[in-house]
């Protein structure tokens, strides 16, 4: 368990606080580069608690200002985007997407409040259809380069990106999926059907932990046994700040995945999940399923169907889905009964509710770890560090600008028992665009 202390430090994501600010050092995967027209409706969102508006111009640049009209505080989301500005429909101030101010119709025309004004902006640079916002205090010449995710470097037919918002904070969701023991139980049946309980993880329930720490964070390895001289071994990855990635399963739907889980704030978190295949598209009903669910359920992607808008007034209003606290997550007792050992419907909902279930910032001083949470004690003491050291001395994380850090796959590997993971999995577990998982799954 953590302390009352160590868990703040970790949950506390806004302007000033030890994890928010170490965040800032960090470019943020923020939302789809689909759902910004040019000219079309401005977008409320929140990151690091803070609270913005997100527009595409007539240029086709992306703005992400502050969502407060600086002359008398009228909300910026009823701004009409128009001519490369989004003007404030009280008196008709008008910004750039650098926060500039380009007009103002009721000034004089030598005024020149126009030059002393502007509202906060943030840097944005699209790739792969995701935008990503820098907000941090270094300028253009010394920020960070965008970092080299694989998922996010892929050609199109080659991956899923989807988005949703989740009702926890960052941490809980993030430890959801370096913890790998949940997964054979959570999202397993209790009748014979479906590709989990064929899954060669649900043969061995007992896995037992190897983690090594990483420049780019942390390998959690799960060792399970899969016949006398043969172990298998799962090795998810940590990547700072809050990148999660997950091994891929053995059969001809594989892929890599895994999820970015953004703070919006200590409260609530926005899920970006990715699914590719470095050399080859996706299978075409993997992207289906993804897409528009199986059979009324849910995957790991949050289906098309699945969303409850909530409007351009609710930050990430397009993102929030129907399984939901307030909706119960549509638990259905009788197919816990007959069917899914969970009784929720679908990949992420199962997590999601576990996730966040009982308290958006769970109180750690509470919980009795195991040994199947070794991953997950090793990864808080790492972020520990990492953060009171920034706190303590401004010391950034190693190597955090430097865009190969992020070259890094998860791995599934079936090796003899007296070989390594480490040794067999140091080639599969750096990412080359392009080219394959390098062994047999």
């Amino acid at each position: 368990m953590l302390s009352h202390e160590d868990n703040e430090t970790l949950v506390r994501v806004g302007p000033g606080t030890t994890m928010g600010d170490m965040m800032r050092l960090y470019w943020l995967p923020f939302m789809a580069s689909s759902d910004l027209e040019k000219d079309g409706q401005p977008q409320t969102v929140k990151l690091l608690d803070e609270t913005l508006i997100v527009f595409r111009d007539s240029e086709g640049r992306v703005g992400l200002v502050d969502h407060i009209c600086p002359h008398r505080g009228a909300p910026l989301v009823f701004g009409r985007n128009e001519d490369c500005g989004l003007r404030c429909v009280y008196h008709g101030w008008k910004f750039d997407v650098d926060g500039n101010v380009a007009d103002m119709p009721a000034e004089p025309p030598r005024s020149r409040l126009k030059d002393r004004v502007k509202i906060k902006s943030y840097p944005c640079v699209e790739r792969g259809g995701v935008v990503w916002t820098y907000m941090g205090d270094e300028p253009d010449e010394s920020r960070p380069a965008l970092p080299s995710f694989e998922w996010n470097m892929v050609p199109e037919e080659n991956v899923v990106v989807t988005f949703r918002v989740q009702e926890c904070n960052w941490l809980q969701a993030l430890e959801g999926e370096i913890d790998s023991a949940h997964a054979p139980i959570l999202h397993g049946r209790i009748d014979d059907g479906g590709s989990i309980n064929q899954w060669v993880a649900k043969r061995d329930l007992r896995p037992t932990f190897e983690c090594m720490r990483q420049d780019f964070g942390m390998s959690i390895a799960s060792r399970r046994v899969l016949d006398d001289d043969t172990l298998y071994w799962r090795v998810n990855q940590f990547v700072m700040p809050f990148f999660s990635l997950v091994p891929p399963q053995s059969n001809e739907f594989y892929e890599l995945s895994g999820h970015a889980w953004v703070p919006i704030d200590d409260e609530n978190t926005l899920c970006i999940m990715f699914s590719y295949r470095p050399d080859e598209p996706l299978h075409p009903k993997s992207r289906k399923v993804f897409l528009d669910g199986h059979n009324g359920r849910e995957t790991g992607h949050p289906s098309r169907e699945g969303f409850d808008d909530q409007g351009a007034q609710v930050p990430f209003g397009r993102y929030v889905s129907k399984y939901r606290r307030e909706t119960g997550w549509l638990f259905d007792n009788e197919a816990q009964k007959t069917t899914w050992f969970s009784g929720l419907p679908g990949l992420w909902v199962q997590d999601a509710a576990c996730q966040s279930g009982v308290l958006r910032v769970y109180d750690r001083t509470r919980e009795h770890l195991c040994t199947s949470d070794t991953g997950i004690a090793m990864t808080r003491r790492m972020l520990l560090e990492t953060a009171h050291a920034f706190r303590d001395s401004g010391k950034k994380p190693d190597r955090f600008d430097d865009p190969d850090l992020y070259l890094v796959r998860a791995v599934s590997l079936k090796l003899p028992k007296d070989l390594p993971w480490a040794e067999a999995g140091k080639a599969p577990m750096t990412a080359k665009v392009g080219e394959g998982l390098g062994y047999e799954l």
